[in-house]
């Protein structure tokens, strides 16, 4: 979702209202980029304080829309790459950004790019990364993947989401919403629901409330020498029948497992095939994860 300030204008002095903005530059919000325009910019402002930024940071921003967070930005970053999909938001965010050197303005796709490339490109010798964004609903998921697996470590993502996204990412085990998500949100980072933002606060307004997550990344595995991204791949897996039984939704996917090596890397992970995905808890999956690869490997040197 775009989102945009209208109030608080003390808030970025020598910056034009969004009012204004928009008149100037024919702005129309597009329902199929899931652009709403926020009405609070004190909501801005809380999204950068939980990104606790400072000039040492180098700030990735999607979906930088009219610049509201970009102005509440820009005295705190040391660097901020501006990232928009829409074309007409550009001369809007030139017209007020073009005279800062510390920010630069980027028109495209960010799930189209490698973060690496566009660091080296627009933040050359960046120390210190952070992600600040108000996320287009329809896409936070695949941005948020994006951004925590990448090679690129950034130290803190903070994000606008809707309300349901934010839960799932902070659910804990056995609850509905427990999930794929939820672990991921685990392995990768240490996560929380800063604020919780009520659907009043966007025009036009939306039929769900929304919320900011803040995620404190890690820099190395939870675990030593743990293998996150084939973590996920089993957790992956596991989840895509949640109502089935592990020795189930194991076998006969993505995995390769046939139901006896499903079994057996369930017996030792130390796991009940009779327990369901949303019964496990982070290290239990770890476990789980290294047992399927030692039987995938039993299986490919059975086979030579």
């Amino acid at each position: 979702m775009e989102h945009d300030k209208e109030r608080t204008p003390s808030a970025s002095p020598g910056f034009p209202s969004l009012r204004e903005l928009c008149r100037r530059h024919n702005i129309r919000f597009k329902k199929s980029l899931g652009q709403n325009l926020l009405l609070d910019d004190n909501i801005n402002a809380i999204m950068v304080d939980a990104a606790g930024l400072t000039e040492e940071d180098s700030v990735i921003e999607v979906g930088a829309g009219l610049g509201a967070l970009t102005k509440r930005m820009v005295n705190k970053a040391g660097r901020i790459l501006s990232v928009e999909i829409d074309p007409s938001f550009m001369p809007c965010l030139e017209e007020q950004f073009a005279s800062y050197p510390k920010v630069r303005l980027f028109r495209g796709d960010i799930l189209n790019h490698d973060l690496d490339r566009l660091i080296e490109e627009f933040l050359p010798g960046a120390g210190r990364l952070k992600m600040v964004s108000n996320l287009p609903y329809y896409i936070t998921t695949p941005v948020l993947f994006h951004f925590l697996e990448s090679p690129v470590y950034f130290e803190r993502l903070v994000v606008m989401t809707q309300l349901e996204v934010g839960e799932r990412l902070t659910a804990r085990v056995n609850a509905e919403n427990y999930g794929a998500l939820s672990l991921a949100a685990r392995l990768y980072a240490e996560t929380d629901i800063v604020h919780r933002v009520p659907a009043s606060c966007f025009l036009p307004k939306p039929k769900v409330d929304s919320c900011i997550v803040r995620f404190r990344c890690r820099r190395e595995p939870p675990l030593p020498g743990m293998d996150v991204a084939w973590t996920m791949k089993v957790v992956r897996a596991a989840f895509q029948q949640r109502r089935k039984t592990l020795r189930n939704t194991l076998s006969g996917n993505a995995l390769g497992l046939s139901k006896e090596e499903a079994l057996s890397a369930l017996e030792q992970a130390g796991i009940d095939h009779g327990r369901r995905p949303q019964t496990l808890d982070w290290k239990e999956f770890a476990a789980l994860a290294e047992a399927v690869r030692r039987v995938k490997q039993e299986s490919t040197d059975n086979s030579v």
